[in-house]
């Protein structure tokens, strides 16, 4: 039986740009969790912005809070309750938890539109909701997706973003044979356009700010690339399907811009809170499709499927790996998009 131990080291959000890397408790698992070794985390956007500013969009730190929830790890105790998988199993993480909140209605067949949902890592509630970005954590066996031998963890960390862009292209419906542009090419951005070669896009344009993350686009399946400041040519693609993973209202202006007439325009990159601008004229004339695009639900598992069997490619898309213990300085390789796709962040040789 495996000793587990009281404390591990873990990567904390006191509060905006401080960022500490310390003992976290591991408190006695409860009958339905298990315990798991984490084995490695990636960076997200969420994660760099409670870093940088204290809060992700309207969710604001009020007390110091572990961050992560892109994590994959081992099994070190299965459930007392029998739940889950045994002790040894290699597992992915779904990091959300449905609730009913306040009541408000929303379709029981996409849970992740719940009102009361919470997800690990996220300040949206208090007390908030920690993360898992530590050598060992309890979670709910419900959380835990058993990984095929075929997958590497390594591999198996791109798992949860990968499902944030296996949905946002189900958002977009059908693309096999169409033209799609993509703006934004950070990790979001360059799983989706790995999703869409998988799914049969016959012509991919890749749109960003930076050389880099235009190299890694081209190498999971753009047909080509284009750099942001160029309008006139993002304009001019006439794409059947545009997903605008920016996360900001430039992005947006460029999608919508970019889109044929009758296309359909998703939106998954997150932009700040309250009103934006946005080409409303643009959408009603070309009776454009505005979609937005949420976390995801189930598609975890069929994504887990894809990166085991090498339908979908996305190797390129993880740039750098740093020692838990040098969190400080993967995060700040992270906010560089110049230089980095997705940072993962290794938790097994952390202490």
């Amino acid at each position: 039986m495996t000793t587990l131990p009281t404390q591990s080291l873990g990567v904390v959000a006191h509060a905006a740009g401080d960022l500490r890397v310390e003992p976290v408790a591991l408190a006695p698992a409860r009958p339905d969790e298990a315990v798991v070794e984490i084995a490695y985390g990636g960076i997200c956007g969420s994660d760099l912005h409670y870093w940088q500013h204290g809060a992700a969009g309207e969710s604001i730190l009020k007390a110091p809070m572990l961050l992560g929830h892109e994590v994959v790890g081992t099994v070190a105790a299965a459930a007392a309750d029998g739940s889950g998988p045994a002790a040894g199993t290699a597992v992915a993480v779904h990091p959300a938890t449905p609730g009913p909140g306040d009541g408000s209605k929303y379709p029981s067949d996409r849970p992740n539109l719940s009102p009361g949902c919470t997800y690990l890592g996220s300040a949206a509630r208090f007390p908030h909701t920690e993360g898992a970005f530590a050598r060992y954590i309890n979670l709910p066996t419900r959380m835990l997706r058993e990984l095929p031998e075929s997958l590497t963890l390594r591999r198996a960390a791109l798992v949860e973003p990968a499902s944030v862009a296996w949905h946002a292209v189900s958002r977009a419906g059908d693309v096999a044979g169409k033209r799609v542009l993509v703006i934004g090419s950070g990790p979001i951005g360059a799983l989706i356009i790995a999703v869409l070669k998988r799914a049969g896009a016959a012509e991919i344009v890749a749109v960003d700010m930076h050389e880099k993350p235009l190299e890694i686009a081209r190498d999971v399946g753009a047909s080509r690339t284009l750099m942001a400041t160029d309008a006139e040519a993002i304009a001019a693609v006439e794409a059947d399907v545009c997903l605008e993973s920016s996360g900001n209202h430039y992005g947006l202006a460029s999608a919508v811009r970019g889109a044929a007439r009758g296309g359909r325009v998703v939106m998954v990159g997150l932009l700040p809170s309250g009103e934006q601008p946005a080409l409303i004229s643009l959408a009603i004339t070309r009776e454009l499709e505005l979609v937005g695009s949420f976390r995801f639900n189930d598609e975890i598992d069929e994504v887990i499927a894809a990166l085991a069997d090498g339908s979908l490619y996305a190797d390129p898309v993880m740039t750098h790996e740093y020692a838990a213990a040098d969190a400080l300085e993967a995060f700040g390789m992270a906010r560089d998009s110049s230089q980095s796709g997705k940072v993962l962040l290794r938790f097994n040789d952390a202490e």
